[in-house]
């Protein structure tokens, strides 16, 4: 930890510019040695030359910035060279940075971790940085700007503070046995730990909002063969993702593409067609493809327009289902009364792949059908399994607590359960999670 670490903080690749961050206590020294800036403005862009140490000679034109501890983004003294972004200029720089004495390379996260140590953020807002950076979609974006912000860590930190006031409670009362506290305060406290026991399972229940923004909704495309499936998620995709073909059961794995969809991130799967078949690969597509509409939180079910009614008898059609009626160029009417049929179906959307009616329509029905799910709306949601995992084991400990016959017993429950969130910020025991955690972080960051 007494290294001076630095990195290039900027995408790898020819770019305008490129950002080469040093962090440490020799980054004083190591701004002196290329550029001959002794005493930097804090916080103010300086322009300077970079040279070689060794032998003088110039690497590039560029800008410096000097953030000296406590105030920058490790709490260490921190130095950023804006240089030109060839590949010859940042190994130039990199290369002389690292032949000063004390400076080694960053690993993946370094950066980041140093600042955790320092107290600059806690693990939430780690995370949610890793997944800013990770972000592909706009809901992505908001979702992990809000982490990053302390949102979440805010969220559990608050709780913490009540369950410490309980804590102090329960530790009067064993400090104190003789000491009679009104019922009004014994019934104060229970309802205390009552009320946040109820905040947590409305917490947990959220249909996994967090993870699906951060991995992907999940979204399956099921229906018979030869009604339009991999069509459909080639028109999705808008390039030919699947083959298409006339004959019956050329789709016998399942074929994922990923896609944002309104700002959501979608895993969109094409399926093989359901049906009786003794081909015995296209049976395993079948079951894939049964155990994909399981696993899914949407589905698009595919059927001939012809045919509506068969989609009714197929199984797969409820509350999660968008049914959508293929082939309609085909018909010499519309699609008559399917529409008036009572089904179970999240929406139905009459389509023609062939010709493209009907899809932008599709679009915005699967759209408002996964803003619905997973939209974010009031409070931070939990966006990564170990989170889960912590907020459950708190409220199980709380669980225990409201039932324990003896204070100590109660006491020693509340204490578990603050360690529970603790660990999730990482204000206690969480040493054997930091390699886990910031691994995951590019270099330079």
């Amino acid at each position: 930890m007494n290294d001076t670490i630095f990195a290039l903080s900027s995408a790898p690749g020819r770019a305008g510019v490129a950002v080469i961050r040093v962090s440490g206590g020799a980054a004083a020294d190591a701004l002196r040695a290329l550029t001959g800036i002794a005493s930097p403005s804090p916080r103010v862009a300086t322009r300077g030359r970079l040279v070689r140490p060794d032998d003088g000679e110039m690497l590039d034109d560029g800008l410096v910035l000097w953030f000296p501890a406590p105030r920058s983004f490790t709490g260490e003294d921190v130095v950023e060279f804006q240089i030109h972004g060839g590949n010859a200029v940042v190994s130039a720089v990199l290369e002389s940075l690292s032949r000063l004495p004390g400076l080694t390379m960053a690993e993946p996260g370094e950066f980041t971790r140093r600042a955790f140590l320092a107290g600059k953020l806690d693990l939430t807002e780690a995370e949610g940085l890793i997944d800013l950076i990770d972000s592909e979609t706009e809901a992505q974006r908001r979702q992990a700007l809000r982490q990053s912000k302390g949102a979440l860590g805010r969220l559990y930190g608050e709780w913490r503070e009540r369950l410490l006031r309980v804590l102090a409670h329960f530790e009067a009362t064993i400090d104190f046995p003789d000491e009679e506290l009104p019922e009004s305060v014994e019934n104060s406290v229970k309802q205390g730990m009552l009320g946040i026991i109820e905040e947590l399972s409305d917490h947990l229940d959220d249909n996994r909002r967090g993870e699906r923004l951060r991995d992907g909704v999940q979204i399956a495309i099921l229906g018979a063969p030869n009604v339009g499936k991999s069509s459909l998620l080639n028109l999705f995709s808008r390039r030919e993702a699947a083959i298409v073909s006339s004959q019956a059961g050329t789709t016998r794995d399942v074929i994922e593409v990923h896609l944002d969809l309104g700002g959501y991130p979608v895993l969109l799967a094409d399926t093989a067609g359901i049906r009786v078949t003794a081909d015995s690969v296209e049976a395993e597509g079948v079951l894939r493809a049964r155990a994909r509409a399981d696993e899914a939180d949407l589905k698009l079910f595919v059927c001939d327009a012809a045919d509506a009614e068969e989609a009714l008898k197929s199984g797969f059609v409820d509350g999660d289902t968008i049914v959508v009626l293929n082939k309609t160029d085909l018909l010499p009417v519309g699609v008559g009364g399917f529409g008036q049929t009572k089904s179970p179906a999240l929406a139905v959307c009459a389509v023609s792949v062939q010709d493209g009616d009907g899809i932008e329509a599709l679009l915005d029905a699967v759209g408002s059908a996964v803003q619905a799910r997973f939209g974010q709306s009031g409070g931070p949601v939990i966006t990564r399994t170990r989170h889960r995992a912590a907020v459950e084991s708190c409220r199980d400990a709380l669980v225990r607590a409201v039932s324990a016959d003896l204070p100590e017993l109660s006491a020693e429950d509340v204490r578990l359960a603050m360690r529970f969130l603790g660990r999730i910020t990482g204000t206690v025991d969480v040493e054997d999670l930091l390699d886990v955690i910031f691994r995951d972080f590019c270099i330079g960051k």
